[in-house]
């Protein structure tokens, strides 16, 4: 790649080509959570936020009616920072001259003014469409009144009951956070223990640890876990296949001449992918550039059995995991945990068996803030890498001409925008593609939000 594209498609603040197109989509701006007085006492008396998202700054904020504020964070009167505002319930207050926004950025005091004064008429700040959904709010940055409707995804149709979203920092570009998670080779690798332990049931409580679990089906009549299967057929045959939110992705892994390993995920574009954590539980992973050089990704775990325990699972990540900021315990300061000893003897990396996700964390992170794609030297198993930055280059391009991004973006595809499936299991090698899509059948089917009607979500504010 050439260093010119490498800039064009990580950056990505305002009036950047790649920064348009990620505000054709609804963007994750803070966890519902963030504002739980539990987790930050700073919350319970005054539910204000700083947050910065694509190279913005803004101030997130909840009124005395529950209604969320999303504004630009430098006050129109003078570029003070309303995130140190006054919160009355009704608004924030500038502590510089006293000048007051609602939520929508209406400009609802001026009080220095002379009396009579209209001055306060003529102000708005502007202010940005907030939606919550499964945990998360998100906020539309986008042209004013041109946002696509919500996607119909399986993570954001289910109810409070069944889904749980966490977040966590990642000090590196955007795009090469995106990538590790499409990357169907690195997990026979970057995720390989050396040695087996016994099988865990992961439930909805378990954190970083699902490379434990056993796929579905069995081999030799016996449960694999998938850290086996990934070390021992570390080849996988990869293909994908275009859809109306992105990419379908299918890496097998033949194990006999009968049976073979099938793992189908997706890529959801921009900057999503869905994955299976076990035969009943997805995870769904955004990765919003807090500026070109650090992202959050945020997780949404999508329960097709039972109600999931929020308590225990957030209790389970907050292990790795530093409130009120959601920053990861181990980084680059402490080189992620890297134990020589544990990488000769137990894991292909060496940095923990507890929590995959730091991982990816060091993957990302040790590529440098944005990674220098001009000394690449890809191989057939980055086909899916290749075929997703195509798709980015063809949205920057499209949008710059004024037409709409794909996918989530385009509004007449948002009756396609439902799932998307996922499986992990040893399946008849013959007939592994019906096989997957009966799992996917049966696992929908008992999904008790699937059998009767979802209570509707909320709405954007």
């Amino acid at each position: 790649m050439k260093s010119d594209q490498n800039e064009l498609i990580t950056r990505i603040g305002p009036g950047t080509a790649c920064g348009a197109v990620l505000r054709s989509y609804w963007q994750p701006v803070a966890l519902v959570d963030e504002f739980d007085g539990r987790l930050d006492p700073r919350m319970a008396q005054r539910p204000v936020k700083a947050v910065r998202v694509m190279g913005q700054d803004l101030v997130l904020f909840r009124d005395q009616a529950g209604q969320w504020g999303l504004l630009d964070r430098d006050c129109p009167h003078r570029g003070a920072d309303l995130s140190f505002g006054r919160h009355e319930g009704d608004g924030l207050r500038c502590p510089f001259h006293g000048w007051k926004f609602d939520a929508t950025g209406r400009c609802l005091e001026t009080p220095a003014e002379p009396a009579g004064s209209k001055l306060c008429d003529r102000v708005r700040q502007r202010s940005y469409p907030v939606v919550e959904k499964s945990g998360i709010l998100f906020g539309w940055f986008g042209d004013e009144g041109k946002a696509p409707p919500f996607p119909a995804f399986d993570c954001f149709t289910a109810p409070s009951t069944h889904t749980f979203a966490f977040k966590g920092l990642w000090n590196c570009n955007w795009l090469q956070a995106f990538e590790v998670g499409i990357d169907p080779a690195h997990p026979s690798f970057l995720h390989r223990f050396l040695n087996d332990a016994a099988l865990e049931a992961v439930g909805e409580n378990a954190a970083g640890r699902q490379f434990r679990s056993a796929s579905a089906g069995n081999f030799g009549g016996e449960k694999w876990p998938m850290t086996r299967i990934m070390r021992e057929f570390h080849q996988p045959e990869i293909s994908f296949e275009p859809k109306p939110w992105g990419l379908q992705l299918t890496a097998l892994r033949p194990m006999t001449d009968e049976l073979t390993h099938v793992r189908i995920t997706n890529a959801i574009f921009p900057h999503t992918f869905v994955i299976p954590l076990s035969e009943t539980l997805t995870i769904t992973q955004m990765h919003v550039p807090l500026d070109d050089v650090r992202t959050y990704w945020y997780s949404v775990f999508t329960s097709f059995a039972g109600p999931v325990d929020k308590d225990a699972m957030r209790n389970q990540r907050l292990q790795f995991i530093s409130l009120p900021d959601y920053i990861p315990k181990a980084g680059r300061h402490n080189n992620w945990g890297f134990n020589p000893d544990e990488q000769r003897a137990q894991t292909y990396l060496g940095m923990g068996e507890e929590d995959i996700n730091v991982h990816d964390q060091w993957a990302v992170e040790s590529m440098g803030p944005i990674q220098d794609r001009t000394r690449e030297h890809l191989g057939t198993s980055d086909k899916v890498i290749m075929a997703n930055r195509r798709m980015l280059l063809k949205a920057i391009e499209a949008v710059q001409a004024g037409g709409t991004a794909p996918g989530v973006a385009d509004p007449a595809l948002a009756s396609q925008m439902q799932g998307p499936d996922t499986v992990d299991g040893i399946a008849p090698a013959g007939t592994w593609g019906t096989w997957w899509q009966e799992r996917v059948r049966a696992k929908r089917a008992g999904a008790p939000w699937l059998r009767q009607p979802v209570a509707a979500q909320a709405d954007a504010t």
